[in-house]
């Protein structure tokens, strides 16, 4: 349950990473291109002004008392030094397009180079009567131009040029997508941190309910105990009220499993009692020995309903190194006639998902069988296995080796039929092994039997954990 709340939160973590991330990388998009288009037209009005500028000083009449008029053309500068500096990336240029003589204006910064027309470019005049795009200027310059057709009237058609230097936009956007980089990335830390701190804060009472479960399937608590917030409250609620409920059916199995036994035992030990009294009769021999084996089968099925009843209440336990302790001690006490010596080794506190008084049947089972056949020793060894991945514990392995005759393969399969017995001189019914490996299964569990390394029998019980 732990493994998946924190895969729940990683989950939600990496998706809201994910859609931060897209987010701001698209709104930074997007702003990056506001800002460069707002950047351009702004360009493009400076490079209009200058446009206007040159169109007026070319419409202006020349003055008359102007001697100099020849060696002062009347546009020169536009009022930017730049169009005095050779090569400087700011040029304007007046050509002549009505088929007179050829006559070209240009500012001092374009020196002997040329501009080339949009016009032969097809770029359409816009709304404002202008042409304007990039274009490769000289010196492998990019230049952002406008062009625009003037009639000048009597003085003829002219073509008015200015270009500009594109690296202004460039640099400028650059410089806002470098500042606007730095925000986003302190503002996606921010906003991360944020998200991990609500993923982990919202997630906090599942993590409490995955310990309060793992403590009720371990035996440590009966309830969900505390208080949740509102979204997580029915969820505990729900939850404690399935406990209930559960309780409930088992008591109730338990109780007419008992009237169930109760009403069936009563009836058979009137049929004995009443044969029992004809002892010599061939007919009540065979009542005495069916209602034995009905015993029997009762005995068994009864056992099974109980402890299947038994096995639906979540949180029951049972340390195991205590009851196998006890084991050893009362089968000491049992045999100290014969000096059996019974060896006990443990690795771990291992514990067993079940009730202590199955265990002490399947354990006390295999251990009596293993010192009534034993030479002279017995080896109990408990062992946890750890969990795989997708197993709700550990499982305990409890092995049992005795120094005694051992069995064949034939015989192992033998004795663990219900009532089989190897050897009459030993006392016994015969439904240890049966009753042990109905019970082992009934918990998800197995009994095998082997060959002891000691010489004997080796029982092997595996059981759920903890």
């Amino acid at each position: 349950m732990k493994s998946r709340t924190n895969s729940l939160a990683a989950r939600l973590f990496l998706s809201a990473t994910a859609w931060v991330v897209l987010i701001l990388l698209a709104t930074g998009i997007v702003l990056s291109a506001v800002y460069q288009r707002s950047v351009e037209r702004a360009f493009d009005r400076r490079l209009n002004f200058y446009l206007r500028t040159l169109i007026a000083e070319a419409e202006a009449p020349d003055d008359p008392n102007d001697k100099d008029k020849d060696k002062n053309p009347p546009v020169q500068s536009l009022g930017e030094p730049l169009f005095e500096l050779p090569l400087s990336g700011w040029y304007w240029k007046m050509e002549r397009v009505d088929g007179k003589k050829p006559e070209v204006r240009a500012s001092r910064s374009l020196w002997d180079a040329s501009l080339p027309k949009l016009e032969e470019r097809g770029v359409e005049l816009n709304q404002s009567g202008v042409r304007i795009a990039y274009v490769d200027g000289p010196e492998d310059q990019h230049l952002r131009m406008v062009e625009r057709p003037v009639d000048l009237g009597a003085e003829g058609k002219f073509l008015a040029t200015v270009a500009g230097d594109s690296t202004e936009i460039t640099e400028e956007t650059r410089t806002f997508d470098y500042y606007l980089a730095g925000t986003f990335a302190a503002l996606t830390l921010g906003l991360l941190l944020t998200t991990l701190f609500q993923v982990r804060y919202g997630l906090a009472p599942l993590k409490r309910i995955s310990r309060a479960l793992a403590d009720i399937r371990s035996g440590n608590a009966e309830r969900l105990e505390g208080e949740f917030p509102n979204e997580i409250a029915p969820l505990a609620r729900e939850t404690n009220a399935l406990l209930d409920a559960n309780r409930a059916i088992v008591e109730r199995s338990r109780t007419h499993v008992g009237n169930l036994a109760h009403a069936i035992k009563t009836p058979l030990s009137v049929i004995v009692n009443e044969a029992g009294q004809h002892g010599h009769d061939p007919f009540a021999q065979k009542i005495l020995e069916q209602a034995g084996v009905m015993r029997d089968q009762v005995a068994h099925h009864l056992e099974r309903a109980r402890i299947a009843a038994r096995l639906t209440t979540i949180g029951t336990v049972t340390e195991v190194n205590p009851v196998i302790e006890a084991l050893r001690r009362t089968m000491e006490k049992i045999h100290r006639n014969r000096d059996l010596i019974i060896d006990v080794e443990t690795h771990g506190e291992a514990k067993f998902r079940g009730e202590r008084q199955d265990l002490e049947e399947m354990a006390g089972n295999l251990v009596d069988n293993a010192c009534k056949w034993a030479e002279g020793r017995v080896f109990i060894e408990v062992n946890i296995e750890e969990p795989s991945p997708g197993d709700l514990g550990p499982t305990i392995h409890i092995i049992i080796d005795d120094d005694g005759r051992g069995l064949t393969h034939a015989e192992r399969a033998q004795v663990a039929k219900r009532g089989q017995r190897l050897d009459e001189s030993k006392p016994g019914s015969g439904l240890g092994l049966a009753i042990v490996s109905d019970l082992a299964t009934l918990y998800g569990g197995q009994l095998r039997l082997g060959s002891a390394p000691i010489g004997g029998l080796r029982a092997e019980l595996e059981l759920p954990g903890v």
